[in-house]
């Protein structure tokens, strides 16, 4: 065989997504490629469904003692390593890391790599030629991004109490959820900051669902550099812009002070510990159970948002989509390994980020 894919178990809580579904892994075992698949109780599929059509099963986190280190085997998973642990890392990894825009903790995932002489293909810097990345969550985590703001919104309008993110079977469950929960309820107006991308695509999807218009700002409106007074001009700001550079914010503290109608902000892009944050105005993630970050410093009550895993709220809508976008570049992974522009381009950067740090 030309190469091994090691699909692992997640360690994160809230986690059920996969970046590789059955159907798309017997893809990779009908091009002669390897795949393990680690046993997970919680992946959206089930174990049964990959070894039916050949995958072979191993126990859950058994790459870190039983994954050969070699350069034709690739440890393939979603969301960020197990945290508490601090062994080096010697074998190929994929997956998003969040550790190349100066996010808290990325020192000690680098010294990891640096110590260990592994690899790291990070999901958000795989790149065809002309930069655009090739596969992302973004349309879903517009989508439920913008779900879980409208139906805080409207948990803040009549006094329903904290509204929690959970999982939802498909995105038709929870429309009907939000449609029923506007009944009588003043209707938002809402503001979304990179309508034209991915994820700015996603948030507008959600809207028409439900019933709603927004106000869609993309380059052109914001290329004049922040804060915008526009966005205190409605009740629900999203979000959903990926910065690569700094830029002047969009809102600051200073502006909130004298807002009276944002209501809710949903941070889709969510990087609070970055440099590049264009929405500093709070400093930490939220979580599933306790969504809502209170703005302290604003003139009336005001919320972010900011949840790192918004798409596993639909895991199987949203892992066959970004199952789907991979699959052609792992297939090439597998046969080319890093002669294929994609892989070696992010290996590049992420050599470029190792030895900045």
């Amino acid at each position: 065989m030309s190469a091994t894919i090691w699909l692992r178990h997640e360690t994160k809580k809230n986690e059920k997504r996969t970046p590789l579904t059955p159907e798309d892994a017997s893809k990779l075992l009908a091009k002669d490629i390897r795949v393990i698949v680690e046993r997970s109780p919680i992946r959206i599929f089930d174990d049964s469904e990959y070894e039916k059509i050949g995958c072979e099963m191993r126990d859950s986190n058994s790459w870190v003692t039983d994954a050969p280190v070699s350069s034709d085997v690739y440890i393939l998973g979603l969301k960020e390593l197990d945290d508490t642990e601090t062994f080096p890392i010697k074998h190929q990894h994929i997956y998003f890391a969040h550790i190349f825009k100066g996010q808290e903790g990325a020192e000690d995932v680098f010294k990891r790599y640096k110590e260990g002489r592994g690899k790291l293909y990070d999901l958000e810097f795989l790149q065809n030629e002309t930069g655009r990345r090739v596969a992302a969550f973004g349309f879903w985590a517009g989508y439920i991004g913008t779900a879980l703001a409208v139906e805080s919104y409207i948990h803040e309008e009549k006094g329903l109490g904290p509204c929690p993110l959970r999982f939802f079977e498909s995105k038709n469950d929870w429309v009907k959820v939000i449609k029923n929960k506007l009944l009588d309820c003043k209707i938002p107006n809402t503001i979304i900051i990179g309508a034209l991308g991915r994820c700015g695509t996603g948030a507008k999807s959600l809207l028409t669902d439900v019933g709603l218009e927004c106000t869609p700002w993309d380059y052109e409106e914001t290329k004049k550099g922040g804060p915008f007074q526009e966005i205190i001009e409605h009740d629900i700001f999203i979000n959903t812009v990926l910065m690569s550079k700094k830029i002047e914010p969009f809102i600051n503290n200073e502006l909130l002070k004298s807002n009276d109608t944002l209501r809710i902000i949903g941070d889709v892009s969510c990087d609070p510990n970055s440099d590049l944050n264009p929405i500093p105005v709070y400093d930490d993630h939220t979580t599933w159970d306790n969504p809502l970050y209170r703005c302290k410093q604003s003139k009336s009550n005001l919320s972010v948002i900011a949840i790192d895993n918004l798409p596993s709220a639909l895991p199987r809508e949203s892992s066959e989509d970004f199952s789907e976008q991979l699959i052609s570049h792992l297939i090439n992974l597998g046969l080319k390994g890093e002669e294929d522009y994609t892989w070696k381009n992010a290996n590049s950067i992420f050599e470029q980020k190792k030895g900045s740090h």
